[in-house]
């Protein structure tokens, strides 16, 4: 049955919405409400939007994610966000930060109620930022919030936060999905607990109205919504973890807009005139973590020889088709602390001579791997097994959906902590500082994404100086002193950079991605 979609009528429609993720802000600043909120367009039945991935939570604390994040942000909005390299308002109005950086001020905006008639205030803000920083919740990109010290109500409208220590990057933190504001009274409502929260009550332009786990999650308009009011009256994420059958969708009008399609049909994707084709920059890394607590993977020698093992530039180019950059550094060129710190070149010779001085020649490994969720992550993956085979290791590769595949590997170590696992990590922030966090103890499963559960004192001890540093020269010379030690380390089979290509109906205006690897459809509007 072909599903009443915006490409399905005369008129198809979407909308990307560049988030730029960069800056600092020191001192005060102000800003303008949008000229354009509070003016609505036309309801107009549902847009259409195909993933490969199934949400593994909703709770915005609990993301890990830009894909699941793009669905919170419909219904959950943060107090700040980036934009053309400045921090501008959502939910707050104006900001504030003292000279030292230890307090910054928040006016907020008045007149906004959560989806379920609650307002937002003062005693909202201090309520979620401090559930964000509750030891007890996991958070698993809460490391940049562990320098608030307190946050205050300083009116009915006004907050206060005091940080521990001046943070560069904390503004920027607040701007992420993590930082969302969700009612204080849902947490007890809706079949939600502080521990389970499934069902989001923000002040977001869109309602929570279903979630099929496997299948889709389906977000309607909200008619108090403070600003802009979206075009559509209901707007449908539906999983596809086959790159293939999304495509299919979208070119049979069953969806509006698909992320990841086969990168092997971008060039016929590219040529057909009823869609357009866009190849995002994207911050996000790829790379197999590694077991650092293994008795085998804890041998740094072993861990470099599996990265002169795989020839990473053959399957850029035959797997990936041209979609990706080779790594040269633990991060992403997009971040600010970006410096290249060499290459492992393609050497099986190299390779087989690492494996053999540490005894490692013949050894038998794991490799796990996500289906749908990375430019083809299984074919990727299977290419690097073979390349591991050909220097005498045996490796089984094995995969699981999304939900699975995070609960094997985002867990504290055990008997059942897999080899290797292949992950993609694209920070937030366009900042160094939240791609460094691969790397710190801090936030090794169960507490954070550290899935490699690598670490080094000195990497630790660079770390820990940039985090304070607010001379961004010398911040940056830190994180390249850390990424220099890192890439020597080999924690990963360092990969490579992956585009983030989007393919939409040509009936559609204004559509744009970010290096973030987030999308806004929010807005969207048929071209005509």
């Amino acid at each position: 049955m072909i599903r009443s979609t915006a490409r399905g009528r005369t008129a198809r429609k979407r909308i990307f919405v560049a988030l730029v993720a960069t800056g600092v802000l020191l001192g005060a600043c102000s800003f303008e409400e949008d000229p354009a909120a509070g003016t609505g367009g036309e309801a107009d039945s549902t847009f259409s939007i195909a993933v490969g991935i199934d949400p593994d939570t909703l709770d915005p604390a609990g993301q890990t994610t830009t894909t699941v994040q793009n669905m919170v942000d419909y219904m959950v909005e943060p107090l700040v966000k980036m934009q053309d390299g400045q921090i501008v308002g959502v939910l707050a109005e104006t900001v504030e930060t003292s000279p030292d950086g230890l307090t910054i001020d928040m006016t907020l905006r008045q007149g906004v109620t959560f989806h379920d008639g609650t307002p937002f205030d003062a005693a909202a803000v201090v309520f979620n930022l401090e559930r964000i920083t509750d030891p007890a919740l996991r958070v698993p990109l809460g490391s940049p919030f562990e320098t608030m010290q307190s946050v205050t109500a300083t009116g009915e409208h006004s907050v206060r936060i005091a940080l521990s220590k001046p943070a560069p990057i904390f503004l920027n933190a607040l701007t992420i999905t993590t930082a969302g504001m969700i009612s204080p009274a849902s947490v007890q409502a809706e079949g939600n607990t502080n521990d389970n929260y499934q069902h989001p009550v923000g002040t977001g332009p869109y309602t929570f109205t279903s979630f099929t786990p496997g299948q889709s999650l389906t977000v309607t308009k909200f008619p108090g919504y403070w600003g802009e009011q979206p075009h559509y009256e209901t707007v449908e994420f539906r999983v596809v973890p086959e790159a293939a059958t999304r495509e299919s969708l979208l070119l049979a009008g069953q969806v509006d807009m698909i992320i990841l399609p086969p990168v092997s049909d971008l060039e016929a994707l590219r040529n057909n005139p009823d869609v357009t084709v866009i190849l995002g920059e994207s911050d996000r890394s790829i790379y197999i973590a590694l077991d650092n607590n293994d008795p085998l993977l804890s041998n740094p020698q072993v861990r470099q020889a599996l990265n002169h093992a795989v020839d990473k530039q053959a399957i850029v180019d035959n797997v990936l088709f041209g979609a990706a950059k080779v790594m040269d550094a633990p991060m992403s060129s997009a971040l600010f602390g970006y410096c290249s710190t060499g290459s492992y070149d393609y050497d099986p010779e190299r390779a087989r001579q690492l494996l053999t001085a540490a005894g490692a020649q013949g050894a038998t490994l794991d490799l796990l791997t996500p289906s749908g969720r990375y430019v083809q992550d299984q074919q990727a993956s299977e290419a690097i097994a073979g390349y591991l085979r050909e220097v005498g290791l045996t490796v089984n590769v094995s995969t699981s959906d999304w939900g699975a595949f995070l609960g094997r590997v985002n867990a504290a170590p055990s008997e059942n902590t897999v080899d290797m696992h292949l992950l993609g990590w694209a920070p937030g922030i366009l900042d160094a500082d939240q791609q460094m966090q691969m790397f710190r103890s801090a936030t090794h499963p169960p507490a954070g994404l550290g899935t490699a559960f690598y670490t080094n004192p000195r990497v630790e001890e660079l770390l820990a100086q940039a985090d304070v540093e607010v001379n961004q020269d010398v911040r940056e010379q830190l994180y390249c002193d850390a990424s220099t030690t890192i890439w020597q380390d080999a924690p990963w089979i360092f990969l490579w950079t992956q585009s983030f290509p989007v393919v939409h109906s040509k009936d559609v205006t204004g559509i744009a991605t970010t290096p973030t690897e987030k999308f806004d459809a929010v807005h969207a509007r048929p071209a005509s």
